[in-house]
């Protein structure tokens, strides 16, 4: 298989776009080639003012099962230094559109770091999630430590990380990890309508909300709520405020341009 075909890319919907993890003769591991792709993908994605939402997804087998290990196993920490996956990720890490993961069978490892990367997560009845890096002698490192904390509190996130033990879809949603469990075979479906309805509302509007959920969960809470009003200040500035305020008057539905 071709470098080009490991990353599928759509355009199921207007103003929606469609990333499809494809390396299933290796559970979609991460190798740094699809994590190239990937970051590719999003920083094209992020300039592209036709993309209001991005749905990523693994397909209806599995999300992604972790990174490459063979790639790894005689590496020394200067390999890995020098691999500066950190650099990979920030295009998914930085993009302000929207992205739903649309999640089936496994998230493991780097699978469960990419699918925190996205900002909703859409799960099927067999989805699984795991930080198994513990089991192999070391630890995740692109993020796994500290998104999973922040999704589920300290200990839930203890628990993942000291065990390895993979949690279902349903405990992942009881411990705020996932947003929504549905069947199997309506994960993508699913994802790709609430894709669709994001992609209708003001991008400018999402952005600046976007923006403020991610920064304010690092600052102190003042600070945070002072970042709100003047992102909220903002956007009485663009034109889709005075669309959307208008069109809500008329009692008409509202044509956002991002402007």
């Amino acid at each position: 298989m071709s470098e080009q075909d490991i990353l599928l890319q759509r355009r199921p919907s207007e103003g929606v776009a469609l990333l499809m993890l494809n390396r299933p003769q290796s559970t979609n591991a991460l190798s740094l080639e699809l994590q190239t792709r990937l970051a590719q993908a999003f920083a094209e994605l992020a300039a592209d003012d036709s993309v209001r939402a991005i749905v990523l997804t693994g397909g209806e087998t599995v999300f992604a099962a972790g990174g490459d290990i063979k790639s790894m196993a005689g590496c020394g920490p200067v390999d890995i230094l020098k691999r500066h996956t950190e650099r990979l990720w920030a295009p998914i890490q930085h993009c302000p559109k929207p992205v739903i993961a649309a999640i089936c069978g496994y998230a493991y490892g780097g699978g469960c770091e990419l699918a925190m990367h996205c900002d909703i997560l859409i799960a099927g009845e067999s989805a699984s999630f795991s930080q198994p890096e513990i089991r192999i002698g070391i630890m995740p490192g692109i993020g796994g430590t500290q998104r999973l904390s922040r999704a589920v509190g300290k200990s839930n996130a203890m628990k993942m990380l000291l065990t390895g033990r993979p949690v279902g879809a349903h405990e992942a949603q009881r411990m705020g990890l996932v947003s929504d469990v549905v069947a199997d075979a309506e994960v993508i479906p699913y994802a790709l309508a609430m894709a669709q309805t994001i992609a209708g509302m003001p991008p400018l509007a999402a952005t600046e909300i976007k923006e403020c959920v991610l920064l304010g969960l690092d600052a102190p809470l003042e600070t945070a709520l002072a970042l709100e009003r003047k992102a909220n200040h903002t956007l009485f500035a663009s034109l889709d405020q005075k669309e959307g305020m208008q069109a809500f008057i008329d009692k008409r539905r509202p044509q956002f341009g991002g402007h």
